[in-house]
């Protein structure tokens, strides 16, 4: 799980620079569509694990949510995923 905390966001913040490629976003909008794909694991997972299996311990995932993954985009993940988008997508 601690893998899972660490290496999803920037999977998921390569997958939202793709989608900005291709619909030409601009390095400043592909930046942030890849900071709120990066950041959908720690504001929608606590909210769906709730309803969809109501058996899960919270203190697990909110851990997680805000122990490991929220700190590291703040720290990590941002400035990268905004140099990341400005130099594949030019702008600078």
């Amino acid at each position: 799980m601690f893998a899972y905390g660490l290496l999803a966001p920037p999977a998921h913040a390569a997958l939202a620079l793709g989608v900005g490629a291709l619909l030409r976003l601009s390095p400043g909008d592909a930046g942030l569509l890849m900071v709120l794909a990066a950041s959908a694991s720690y504001i929608a997972v606590p909210a769906v694990l709730r309803e969809a299996i109501p058996e899960a311990q919270p203190s697990v995932y909110f851990g997680m949510a805000l122990g490991i993954t929220f700190p590291m985009n703040i720290l990590v993940g941002i400035p990268v995923y905004m140099e990341t988008a400005r130099r594949v997508l030019g702008g600078g």
